[in-house]
């Protein structure tokens, strides 16, 4: 793969620059499961590799903490792509542009990325709630490490969550849906035996529609009525991949 300097940009797909033109990228369907999104088969630089696909309703919004299209906004589209492990470039969100530019992705997405197999995804529901996730470990431990340990070369690896819900939620409520599953799956972490709170490099997107005239529901923490949805559903999917991660 050939690196290159990350450049500040919209959120859509920019133009793929000369030096990315030949790269092969080869994708095909492998299954279109009900608000999971798409999964996906690619060939990359010799590498087999799977990506997940939501292509999201224009009602919704999303909150999300993506290296590609992060913050709160309209998002006609998510992508949590595999990378392979040791990842050499220094460009995620471009290299996250060009895979949704070969899937025919258009218009302001978020884009996550890890190197766990995407394949291997989990969902949890409850109450209209789908949680789905990718639970890649290699590189685990606690968020308030010594400072020594914030100066270790990050993977892109992950627990990445994905939450869509049919409720719209305000603000507030995004950022607090994104505070409570971050919450639950520190506790499926636990539940699961490991000693750690997650990876360094975790990300959490959160899916509901826009607020109409009444704002939208003003809380998510996890003893409001959608909350409390996000985490149990949170909690089942990170739960059982991490079960099955380790």
């Amino acid at each position: 793969m050939i690196g290159g300097a990350r450049q500040p940009r919209e959120y859509g797909p920019p133009p793929v620059p000369p030096s990315h033109q030949g790269c092969a990228i080869r994708s095909v369907r492998v299954q279109l499961p009900a608000q999971r999104g798409e999964l996906r088969d690619r060939h990359e630089d010799g590498h087999h590799l799977h990506h997940l696909v939501w292509r999201l309703d224009p009602s919704l919004r999303v909150c999300s903490s993506a290296v590609l299209g992060g913050g709160i906004g309209p998002r006609a589209w998510i992508l949590n792509a595999q990378v392979p492990g040791g990842y050499p470039r220094l460009d995620p969100d471009r290299h996250l542009a060009e895979i949704a530019a070969a899937e025919g992705l258009t218009g302001p997405g978020a884009g996550l990325m890890t190197a766990a197999d995407v394949a291997a995804y989990t969902t949890g529901h409850d109450g209209g709630v789908t949680a789905t996730v990718t639970t890649g470990l290699g590189v685990r431990g606690w968020a308030a490490a010594p400072e020594s340990a914030t100066h270790a070369p990050h993977r892109p690896g992950t627990v990445n969550i994905v939450v869509t819900l049919p409720a719209a939620l305000s603000d507030a409520a995004l950022v607090n849906a994104v505070a409570t599953a971050t919450e639950a799956k520190v506790q499926a972490l636990l539940d699961a035996g490991l000693d750690c709170s997650g990876t360094p490099t975790d990300a959490v997107c959160v899916a509901a529609p826009e607020p109409g005239p009444d704002g939208g529901e003003p809380f998510a923490g996890p003893r409001s009525a959608w909350g409390a949805r996000i985490a149990r559903a949170v909690h089942t999917a990170v739960l059982a991949g991490a079960r099955t991660a380790r």
